[in-house]
């Protein structure tokens, strides 16, 4: 990454204003039910701490629409950070006004102060210039580590860096190394697997990819359009009808570039999305007309892991079916299970395929787990982020 980070720059005794991204789930009673994202950002605040930084953390927490909403505060993660850091994390009211100034002007070198929820201004999501303006007054540094949040122009990802000097973080200094070196260096053979309902979310990705992988291995509800666009009829299954002409194209794209594009051969069809449902294993010309495909069958996920094991690169975004549901869950896991075993390059984007990494306690298999959902898709299809441009370059 050719952008400055929290080593080129002096730290000591200067506030710096540190976006993160704490967007952690939670359970009913406000109980954090993963903190991985907290986690994740350590590593950078640790290091502030150390340098003798006075560290301000910004973060969004769900979606508040702009209103003050008790269930979105960020109480929680401010007790799981005290926890984590072994030292006290004054928690700000909110992200400005007098309260929070007063705090972040108090605060002792290596002292941790947690700003209130983000998106409980509605300014954060339209990048306004001066609620932007207003959050860099806090600080004489802005150091941005949410690499899930570098995909939005808001005014904390992008307009601060118009009033503070601006860098990243050690988290997404390692998101944009990590996944940015696979894509333009890849170790060959380079595979990539995707996943999930719809081939409208990921059709730029398939097209970016197509002009770099050794092959493309297509599951989960995706693959039925694609299965569609090679004349098979698939019962109730998720089609998306308007776009079968362009999975057709995408199809011929991959064979014109010279790139294996693996679709599944066997399917797990059930009358209903249902842990109850009754299954059963089917060849692609069986689906019955009150059927649908909700998993690739077990002759899929021999096939796509005799691909995915032996592979140098392996970038994976997308479950395989309705993983959810135990029933419907075999063919990610196979996925999961043969993506661990490779000893190439693996990474893994996306909330629901790392959930299904981490349900199977494989994540110290892979060389690198993506905290950025939308993120990293777009980082996968070639996008600029708006919240990596809006640093600074090293000279």
């Amino acid at each position: 990454m050719n952008k400055k980070t929290v080593r080129d720059i002096p730290l000591q005794q200067r506030k710096v204003f540190v976006r993160v991204d704490f967007n952690v789930p939670e359970d009913e009673n406000g109980k954090i039910t993963n903190d991985a994202r907290i986690k994740a950002a350590l590593p950078t605040i640790e290091y502030l701490i150390k340098e003798g930084a006075k560290v301000i953390l910004a973060s969004h927490l769900g979606r508040p629409k702009g209103q003050v909403t008790a269930k979105y505060s960020l109480k929680p993660v401010a007790v799981r950070l005290r926890e984590l850091l072994g030292q006290e994390v004054l928690l700000a009211p909110d992200c400005v006004g007098p309260e929070t100034e007063a705090l972040a002007n108090g605060l002792r070198d290596g002292q941790v102060l947690l700003l209130e929820n983000l998106r409980f201004h509605a300014e954060e999501e339209k990048n306004e210039p001066e609620f932007a303006r207003r959050l860099a007054s806090l600080a004489e540094v802005y150091v941005n580590d949410a690499f899930g949040a570098a995909h939005r122009a808001h005014a904390s990802t992008a307009g601060i860096a118009k009033y503070l000097p601006a860098v990243a973080g050690f988290l997404m200094e390692k998101e944009v190394n990590i996944t940015g070196n696979a894509l333009e260096k890849p170790e060959r053979p380079f595979i990539t697997i995707i996943g999930g309902a719809k081939i409208s979310d990921k059709i730029g990705v398939i097209r970016n990819l197509i002009t770099k992988v050794d092959a493309i291995i297509i599951g989960g509800g995706m693959a039925n359009t694609f299965l569609r666009a090679q004349g098979y009829t698939l019962g109730k299954s998720l089609v998306e009808e308007d776009k079968v002409e362009l999975a057709g194209q995408l199809l011929a794209e991959a064979k014109a570039q010279g790139v294996e594009l693996l679709l599944p051969v066997d399917l797990v069809a059930a009358k209903e999305v249902s842990g109850d449902a009754q299954t059963r294993v089917v060849k692609l010309t069986e689906i019955a007309a009150d059927e649908m495909a909700l998993d690739i069958g077990p002759a899929s996920g021999e096939l796509f892991a005799s691909r995915i094991t032996p592979a140098k690169t392996v970038i994976w975004n997308g479950p395989m079916g309705v993983f959810e549901i135990e029933k419907f869950s075999q063919g990610t896991k196979s996925v999961t299970r043969a993506a661990a075993a490779c000893a190439g390059t693996t990474i893994v984007g996306g909330g629901d395929t790392v959930a299904a990494v981490e349900g199977l306690g494989l994540a110290a298999e892979f060389t690198h787990i993506s905290t950025g959902g939308g993120a990293s898709l777009e980082f996968l299809e070639g996008k600029i982020l708006p919240g990596v441009a809006a640093l600074e370059d090293k000279t």
